[in-house]
């Protein structure tokens, strides 16, 4: 084989190990924690059949690419739970260290490509990524929903907390944050959701 392909195929095989790192989700179910590969592939499939509810017309195909590869690199720097205070704030530095690591395994033009794609997703300036933010807070949603919120329950997540981050949902679909909004109401009532500012209720609108 050209170094071209071999490289291209050493890339392929190293994101297999993409099916190693667990998550803190659970499959529906409920299941095991589901991993970032099928996390990744739920997203692109829910990205692709919810795309008329972007705020403008997204151009669908960058948005499935982001999806599959928005956690490659967690190959090298693990999942970093979002709820996790600590965790976060080293986050960005393991995951550009790892970005280098994984995007160099292509070829130079393939590595600038998704290099820059993985960059745009991260920004989240543009409307391909705000959506595809959208359907990586929209998908674990649904899981959670289904397992009557067992995972907000075991790690002691507040509503206030699950609000501020579905926030970036309103930024690529202002639709799909009202059903969001709909599922964390009903996971309040249910009392798997507290607040932990009943009053200000989080600045859930923010």
């Amino acid at each position: 084989m050209d170094e071209r392909l071999t490289k291209q195929l050493a890339f392929a095989l190293e994101l297999d190990k993409e099916k190693s790192v667990f998550r803190r989700t659970h499959l529906s179910g409920p299941g095991r924690l589901e991993n970032d590969a099928e996390h990744a592939w739920h997203m692109a499939i829910m990205a692709y059949l919810l795309r008329e509810y972007a705020d403008g017309e997204a151009d669908i195909a960058r948005v499935l690419i982001m999806c599959l590869i928005h956690d490659v690199v967690e190959i090298y720097a693990g999942d970093t739970y979002c709820y996790d205070a600590e965790g976060v704030k080293t986050q960005k530095a393991r995951e550009e260290a790892a970005k280098e690591k994984i995007f160099a395994l292509l070829p130079d033009d393939q590595r600038a490509e998704l290099t820059a794609i993985f960059d745009e997703f991260e920004a989240g300036e543009t409307l391909e990524a705000r959506f595809a933010h959208a359907m990586d807070n929209m998908q674990p949603l649904l899981l959670i929903n289904s397992n009557d919120g067992c995972d907000w329950k075991d790690n002691g997540i507040s509503a206030d907390k699950v609000y501020r981050r579905q926030g970036r949902t309103r930024l690529g679909s202002e639709r799909l944050f009202e059903a969001t909004d709909a599922i964390l109401r009903e996971n309040i009532r249910k009392g798997n959701l507290y607040w932990e500012d009943p009053e200000g209720k989080g600045n859930k609108d923010v």
